[in-house]
């Protein structure tokens, strides 16, 4: 109710008459004028009127309402029923919108990445819903929401001051427990031989006590070991690394009673064995521009310890220079050759001619290391056919070629990848456009693995197997011109690289391997195969549960490959022809598998702040109405939401402050006693 003016005089003139009137009426009144007073009164009273003054009753309408429905899809939703259950109660509240007048529901549907976690505040600070028709919020979720502000929006708070709600609608019957197992660090990489540390932890959430379980690890084809560790305290667990390339372990804790979910009770761990520190002997026989080559690539990688010599001078050259004058190092031949031959993980000579350098028993020694595991590169020119040659030595039982006396070619020519070179992974995918050597040697006798072609199609790069070891024959010295880019020059350092790495076994250059890799839900596996005489059809597959199956392989140019669907996590195990490869899909460290539990205990509080409420929609979905008052709490089957009134000044009522037929008596009387005032 108030109270309005609709003046039949301007506005300015009744001001003026009546400042004047008060004025004439005050003067009076100071100069003792009877009766002055009353007829002053008597005027004011007519002024009063024609200002005429009404009582102006304002009734008030419900305003238009806007609530927001936020509805969770974030992937910790796809765990049991939720999902479900969230549909059904966000399609009920709709439903009992559409049937309350003056309120307007809008949905907003929040997906998540996983990475980044549950974003619900996020969209809701988002949307366009004007502050003055804003009614408050319902988020129907799980209650793993990882955007919880500290402090209450202001969205929450209208144009008075009072706070809207924020209802939590919780896809679950109560509160849920929930075990994780966490891998708070792993090395990336270890070194062959020595032992990695896993540091892990397992909680079990939702729980108000610590208890022990046990803890499953597989790793290789080795039967799973099980060790008894306690629930929130972080331990660390030791592996050995027993070979070069992936490792794969797989950790697992068993269920905890009643809990939401198992995704996130296991993990896999990945650790790349390498080797500590890769020896490698090199022996240049003369000085020649190849060393540079083979030093530059060797120092280049800072893994590698490199040890050269070079021989600059025949134990038997006689010049008749003083040994006083001498100041060549002595080649340490027994240092080398015998009493740590089997430390180095690879020996290089490099137009080596052993004119009387190495005694036999040195030579026998090389030939020795190469079978018992080591790897020898023989890169050859004009001394392999003089006198002093390696294939007139015990190494000759190794080498992959024999070259007679005239076999040392000469003239410009182009190497060339042989048929086995396209396949092989020392030399596969080198896109033979180099330019050319020339200097070549002629083997009239091979075996092993013909890579490259030389001059009319002679073999020039052979790889063979010898027992345990491994050898690769150049037969020619000249691959340093492809540095100085001698026509185009050639692949050089990745060439080198990659033979280096073969003679030293790397997993990814075996021409004879098994591997497995995991894309999206299926499991691919290849086979590799170079110089086996046969390959089996199908492989062997070992899911995590242990129920093995078998699995075609087709073949297209010496590479097998088959693909099977896989589903769930952990470890699977491939083998064929006494090859082994495993296979783990990728472990998503997100957000939403971290806690998997549906709970209050994150959104609740702000809620109680708000005056919200919260459900459990595995009990009962709660019915949505309005209310007038500022208490939104309820009982477990309603939802409350503000319905605010407002005054329309158009469907007022009005009302005359004074009737007209009490203004003549009252300015009568007024003026009567002004009268008797001045007549006494």
């Amino acid at each position: 109710m108030s109270i309005s003016f609709s003046p039949l005089l301007p506005t300015s003139l009744l001001l003026a008459l009546t400042a004047c009137t008060f004025c004439i009426t005050l003067w009076g009144i100071i100069g003792r004028l009877r009766g002055i007073f009353w007829r002053g009164l008597a005027v004011l009273v007519l002024l009063l009127w024609s200002a005429t003054p009404q009582i102006e009753h304002l009734t008030p309408h419900p305003t238009a309402e806007d609530a927001l429905l936020i509805v969770d899809h974030s992937p910790s939703m796809a765990i049991g029923e939720r999902n479900t259950l969230a549909q059904n109660a966000a399609q009920h509240l709709q439903n009992d919108a559409a049937t309350l007048p003056n309120l307007t529901l809008h949905r907003i549907d929040v997906t998540g990445d996983g990475h980044n976690g549950t974003r619900l505040f996020q969209a809701l600070q988002q949307t366009d819903i004007p502050s003055a028709h804003f009614a408050g919020a319902l988020m129907v979720t799980d209650g793993m929401d990882h955007d919880v502000p500290t402090t209450l929006p202001e969205r929450f708070k209208d144009s008075s001051g009072h706070t809207l709600p924020l209802h939590v609608l919780l896809t679950g019957k109560g509160e849920e427990t929930d075990r994780r197992l966490r891998i708070l660090s792993a090395p990336p990489f270890a070194i062959i031989g020595q032992n990695a540390t896993i540091r892990v932890e397992v909680d079990d959430l939702g729980t108000t006590h610590n208890t022990s379980t046990s803890l499953t690890i597989h790793m290789g084809d080795a039967p799973p070991k099980t060790q008894t560790i306690q629930t929130g305290t972080p331990q660390d667990i030791t592996f050995p690394i027993q070979r070069a390339g992936e490792t794969l372990i797989a950790l697992s804790t068993p269920p905890l009673d009643g809990e939401a979910s198992t995704a996130n009770n296991s993990d896999v761990v990945r650790i790349r064995g390498v080797r500590d520190r890769l020896r490698v002997l090199l022996v240049s026989g003369v000085p020649n521009q190849s060393e540079r080559v083979w030093r530059r690539l060797l120092k280049a990688d800072p893994s590698v310890d490199l040890v050269h010599f070079t021989i600059l001078r025949s134990p038997t050259s006689d010049d008749n220079t003083p040994l006083s004058d001498l100041a060549l190092i002595p080649f340490p031949i027994k240092e080398l050759f015998q009493d740590k031959i089997n430390s180095f993980d690879l020996i290089i000579l490099d137009s080596f001619s052993n004119t009387h350098i190495l005694p036999e028993r040195y030579i026998t020694n090389i030939a020795n290391y190469v079978r018992h595991g080591g790897g020898l590169l023989i890169t050859a020119g004009p001394e392999f056919v003089q006198t002093g040659t390696l294939q007139d030595s015990p190494l000759s039982q190794i080498l992959p070629a024999h070259v007679p006396d005239n076999g040392l070619l000469t003239g410009a020519f182009k190497a060339s990848l042989a048929p086995l070179g396209h396949l092989h992974p020392v030399t596969e995918g080198l896109t033979p456009n180099w330019g050319p050597w020339y200097r070549a040697l002629h083997a009239d006798e091979t075996h092993g693995e013909d890579l490259m072609n030389g001059p009319n199609g002679t073999p020039l790069l052979l790889l063979d197997h010898v027992d345990q070891g491994r050898v690769a024959l150049l037969l020619s010295d000249q691959l340093w011109l492809w540095s100085r880019n001698e026509g185009g020059g050639g692949p050089q350092a990745e060439l080198l690289r990659r033979l280096a790495h073969w003679l030293m076994k790397e997993p990814e250059l075996e021409e004879n391997r098994l591997t497995a890799h995991i894309e999206g839900h299926d499991l691919f596996v290849e086979r590799r195969s170079i110089g086996q005489p046969s390959v089996s059809s199908q492989a062997m597959v070992t899911p995590p549960n242990g129920q093995s199956f078998p699995l075609p392989m087709t073949e297209t140019d010496h590479v097998w490959r088959g693909h099977t669907p896989m589903t769930g996590s952990g470890i699977w195990t491939i083998h064929q022809d006494g090859l082994t490869a495993f296979a783990s899909p990728a472990q998503n460290d997100s957000l939403e598998l971290r806690d998997l539990r549906t709970t209050a205990e994150k959104i609740g509080p702000l809620s109680r702040i708000t005056g919200g409420t919260t459900h459990w929609l595995g009990q009962n979905i709660p019915t949505l109405s309005l209310t007038p008052t500022h208490n939104y709490d309820s009982d477990s089957n309603t939802i409350r939401l503000p319905q605010r009134m407002e005054a329309n000044t158009e469907t007022a009522q009005h009302k005359a402050l004074f009737p007209d037929w009490a203004i003549l008596p009252l300015f009568l009387l007024c003026l009567g006693l002004g009268w008797w005032r001045e007549g006494r």
